[in-house]
């Protein structure tokens, strides 16, 4: 049963999911954890105090980063990229489709008008279709492009919940008038990796509240025919 609590986050099954909202996107970072051992999905802190609050969460249950996730690129998701890996000692993870993306963070931040610290070196080493072993616990890698080239959802099926990036959202989706965005890429995307997905998934979304996948299969107005 999931349970929600404002300190702790919302768990599922045997792990936890704690939000954090941060920057001026008000984009959504991540972690998950067993109670010993976490997982940052997206950086999106961008000042010292955001990145102090996901510091501060992680030593205040005493958890170990053990791994360092991007679902994309776009600037909003890699601020603290730098901050983070500097403070946990972890190499961040993307798909290879979105390292021009990351390569140009500094133009992106310059495009948006705002300021950015750096970007370290990471690993484009997410695959489509991979499986990655996490808490204990299996995620798959699911290649849903369409937002940006190289935009990923890690789904745990047997937890019961999708971290989806800017794929989709509660009532909406992700924006495709950016460099390599299509509609008609994202919403094939979706349909072929979300919505074969059980109703009582519950998705954590880049930006805005969590849903699930029967709410949106029935109600998002961009997946209706």
């Amino acid at each position: 049963m999931q349970q929600q609590t404002a300190a702790k986050g919302r768990v599922h099954g045997t792990l936890t999911v704690k939000e954090f909202t941060c920057n001026p996107f008000s984009t959504t970072c991540y972690v998950v954890h067993d109670g010993q051992e976490a997982v940052i999905v997206d950086a999106s802190p961008a000042s010292p105090a955001e990145v102090e609050k996901v510091v501060s969460y992680i030593a205040a249950h005493g958890l170990r980063v053990v791994r360092a996730l991007l679902t994309h690129a776009h600037i909003d998701h890699i601020f603290g990229c730098e901050a983070l890996s500097r403070r946990f000692n972890v190499t961040w993870e993307l798909h290879p489709a979105d390292m021009p993306l990351y390569q140009q963070a500094p133009q992106q931040a310059s495009m948006f008008g705002v300021p950015f610290a750096g970007a370290p070196q990471i690993d484009a080493n997410l695959d489509e279709f991979e499986e990655i072993e996490v808490l204990g616990a299996t995620w798959s890698v699911r290649h849903t492009p369409g937002h940006s080239p190289g935009s990923v959802t890690f789904v745990d099926e047997a937890n019961g919940f999708a971290l989806v990036g800017d794929v989709l959202f509660n009532g909406s989706v992700g924006r495709t008038d950016l460099w390599e965005g299509s509609f008609a890429i994202l919403r094939e995307s979706i349909e072929r990796e979300l919505m074969r997905l059980n109703d009582d998934v519950v998705v954590y979304c880049g930006h805005g509240p969590h849903t699930t996948i029967g709410h949106e299969r029935a109600t998002n107005p961009f997946l209706q025919d």
